[in-house]
C-alpha cells in the first residue's frame, strides 16, 4: 500500500486541485479538529473524495497532542507530514520531527506563529521591523500611542487571515478598537473552544506591500516568486487583489528574496514553503509577518499559471524527500491576478453580471458568495470578502487591468442597514 501524506488541517480546495495529479488514490489522511470536522461538513466532503483514505479527528491546536498523535498511530509509516491551515504548522512540523520526515522543524514553526516572538527573532538578526510592543488593554494601546506618535496597527499576534487586525490614527480610537481586535470569531473555521489571544500595537509603516512565496530545502531556496498587493481601503488592512508577479524591478524582486531568505535562517526554518509578507518603504523591506505554509488567497493558483511550474507537485516532493522532477523556473513567462469583492453593509436584494464577467478576457475563475437575501455585516477580515476573480494575461499589468475590468460587470444591490430600519418603521 501506497505511504500516506498527512494533511493536517482540512481544505477542501485540496480535494480538487493539482495534489490528486500526484497522489494516488486512497494516499491522503486529514486530520483536523473535531468542531471544525463537525461544523464544516467535512465527513461528508471526504466521503465523495477516492485520494481520501481516512478524517481523522485530533484537538490538534493543544500542546502535546502531536506528539499523543504520533504514539497512538506510531504504525502509519507517513511519506510527509504538510500543514494545509495557519493554525497547523506547529503540529505538522513537530509531527513530521517524530515520524523523521523533513519539515519547518518545531522550533521555527512556534516562531512564525507568533508574531511577537518573530519580531523579536528577525529585529535581532537584522531585518527592519515596525516598532511594536505586546499590549493588553486600551490603556496600553494609548500609552503606546503617546511614545509613538502617528497612525498605529493594532492585532493578535497569533491569529490568520488579517482577523482583529485594524489601524489607529487617534488614541480616542483604542477603547472601541480594543473591542473589535479581542472579539474573535472565526466560526467554522476554528474549534469551540476558547483560543489563547495575544494583542500587538505596531506603528504603521507606509509604503507598498509584497508577499514572497518561497520552497525550501534543509534551509536552501528552491524557487521564490514576489506577489505585488493591493488593499482595500479603510481602517481594516484586508487584500483587494493580487498580481503575480509583483510589477517591480529587479532589484527590488532581489532584495525581497534575501530578505526572506535571512528571515527563515533567523527562524531556522528547514524544509517546506514560506509565504512572507513585506512593506516596502523608502527602499527598506520592513517585516509584516511570515506563514510557514502555502499561500492563501489564490496565490498558489497565480503562481502556477503565470511561470508556469507545478509548485504543488514540487512542495510535496519536497516534504516527502524525493528529487524534484523538473527544473523549477526563475522567472515568470505571464501575468495573474486575482481581485476580491466587498460592499457596503446591509441585506443583499440582487446580484447580477457573474456569468457576464467569468466570460470576460482571461478570466479563469469567478465566484460569488453572496446572493439576495443575505446579510453582510462590513468588511473585518479576509473571511469577509464577498468574492473573487482571478485572470492570466501576457504582463502582470495587463492581469490586473483585466481583473478590474471584469469586476465591473459585477453589481450587487445592498439595501443600507439604516435605510432598512427606515422603511420598517411604523
Amino acid at each position: 500500500m501506497t505511504r500516506p501524506v498527512v494533511l493536517v488541517g482540512f481544505v477542501a480546495a485540496a480535494l480538487g486541485s493539482s495534489i490528486k495529479d500526484f497522489q494516488p488514490d486512497g494516499s491522503v489522511i486529514f486530520v483536523e479538529e473535531p468542531d471544525v470536522v463537525r461544523k464544516r461538513g467535512a465527513r461528508q466532503t471526504v466521503a465523495g473524495s477516492a485520494l481520501v483514505r481516512e478524517l481523522i479527528e485530533w484537538e490538534f491546536h493543544l500542546p502535546g497532542k502531536a506528539d499523543e498523535f504520533y504514539h497512538v498511530h506510531r504504525d502509519l509509516d507517513p511519506a510527509a507530514v504538510v500543514p494545509l491551515t495557519e493554525y497547523a504548522t506547529p503540529f505538522a512540523a513537530r509531527l513530521a520531527e517524530r515520524y523523521g520526515l523533513p519539515g519547518a522543524g518545531f522550533g521555527a514553526a512556534q516562531i512564525l506563529r507568533d508574531k511577537a516572538v518573530l519580531r523579536l527573532v528577525s529585529r535581532a538578526a537584522g531585518i527592519a521591523n515596525p516598532v511594536s510592543a505586546r499590549v493588553e488593554s486600551p490603556e496600553q494601546v494609548r500609552e503606546f500611542m503617546a511614545r509613538n506618535p502617528g497612525k498605529i496597527v493594532l492585532k493578535p499576534a497569533n491569529r490568520q487571515a488579517s482577523v482583529g487586525t485594524q489601524v489607529l490614527t487617534d488614541p480616542a480610537e483604542a477603547e472601541r478598537a480594543w473591542a473589535n481586535c479581542v472579539v474573535q470569531d472565526e466560526g467554522i473555521f476554528v474549534p469551540d473552544r476558547a483560543m489563547e489571544l495575544k494583542m500587538l500595537a505596531e506603528c504603521f509603516v507606509e509604503g507598498d506591500e509584497y508577499s514572497v512565496e518561497m520552497l525550501l530545502r534543509d534551509g536552501e531556496p528552491l524557487f521564490a516568486n514576489v506577489t505585488g498587493k493591493q488593499l482595500f481601503p479603510g481602517p481594516r488592512p484586508v487584500e483587494l487583489a493580487h498580481i503575480v508577479p509583483a510589477d517591480i524591478p529587479d532589484e527590488l524582486t532581489a532584495t525581497l528574496n534575501e530578505e526572506t531568505r535571512r528571515l527563515t535562517g533567523a527562524a531556522g526554518f528547514r524544509t517546506g514553503i514560506v509565504h512572507c509578507e513585506w512593506i516596502v518603504s523608502d527602499g527598506i523591506p520592513y517585516l509584516v509577518e511570515c506563514a510557514g505554509r502555502f499561500a492563501g488567497d489564490g496565490i498558489i493558483e497565480l503562481i502556477q499559471r503565470a511561470y508556469p511550474v507545478e509548485l504543488n507537485r514540487a512542495y510535496f516532493s519536497v516534504m516527502k524527500d524525493e528529487p524534484i522532477a523538473d527544473v523549477l523556473p526563475r522567472r515568470a513567462e505571464r501575468g495573474a491576478a486575482v481581485r476580491f469583492v466587498s460592499i457596503e453593509p446591509g441585506l443583499i436584494e440582487d446580484v447580477r453580471g457573474v456569468e457576464k464577467a467569468s466570460q470576460a478576457e482571461g478570466v479563469f475563475l469567478c465566484d460569488v458568495s453572496v446572493s439576495a437575501g443575505d446579510r453582510f455585516d462590513g468588511l473585518r477580515s479576509s473571511w469577509d470578502r464577498v468574492g473573487d476573480l482571478m485572470v492570466t494575461a501576457d504582463s502582470p499589468a495587463e492581469a490586473l487591468r483585466l481583473a478590474e475590468e471584469a469586476v465591473a460587470l459585477i453589481e450587487i444591490d445592498v439595501r443600507p442597514d439604516g435605510e432598512e430600519r427606515e422603511n420598517a418603521a411604523p
